[in-house]
């Protein structure tokens, strides 16, 4: 079972996360911050991920600390959960339309975290959130999840269809990764031997 459960306490958020990789689209989250919670459940539902989440964090300050937290908990998980990454497809890839917008995701799960990041939002809030942490919070997730994500922004001029596009195409696109490759089911996908 690819299932990992992080535990996350700092002196600014008070996170509990696990994670199904081999889902239905499941999630419970309660992240303080409401538009978050809406782009995890489309990421969930898009990436067949089960996704349970709680986190309290100083929101009363802003949504910074949480919004990157919750990413690198998120990140963690996936690293545990996938343990030595035997038998993934590793890259995946996704063009998806969101209305007006089209958001590219790319990804790799190489053991090396890296974030090439081509987003152009152009408000700096959608409601209370800050378009800004949307970048914070992929950027939490790479170095945890140690995988070369990009997202590249292909059309689109709506802020909330930029950032609902990005985390249906980044959930589509790590679920193909993580996919368990039948053909390959005893190997890890590198010449190295190790991810």
């Amino acid at each position: 079972m690819r299932i990992a459960t992080i535990e996350r306490k700092t002196a600014e958020t008070d996170i509990r996360l696990t994670l199904k990789l081999d889902g239905e689209g499941k999630s419970r989250i309660d992240s303080g911050c409401g538009f978050l919670d809406h782009m995890l459940t489309l990421f969930a539902k898009h990436g067949r991920f089960d996704l349970e989440l709680t986190c309290k964090g100083d929101t009363e300050v802003d949504d910074h600390h949480t919004v990157e937290d919750i990413g690198i908990a998120l990140g963690q998980a996936f690293s545990q959960a996938l343990g030595e990454k035997r038998g993934i497809t590793r890259y995946g890839s996704t063009i998806l339309p969101m209305d007006e917008a089209l958001i590219l995701s790319a990804t790799d799960l190489s053991g090396r975290g890296i974030l090439c990041y081509g987003l152009e939002i152009p408000t700096e809030k959608v409601g209370e959130f800050d378009t800004e942490l949307v970048k914070e919070f992929w950027l939490g997730f790479v170095r945890q999840a140690a995988c070369a994500l990009h997202i590249r922004q292909l059309a689109g001029e709506n802020s909330h269809h930029i950032i609902e596009g990005t985390f249906k195409s980044v959930g589509r696109t790590l679920r193909q990764a993580v996919a368990i490759d039948e053909a390959f089911a005893d190997e890890i996908p590198s010449t190295k031997g190790v991810l």
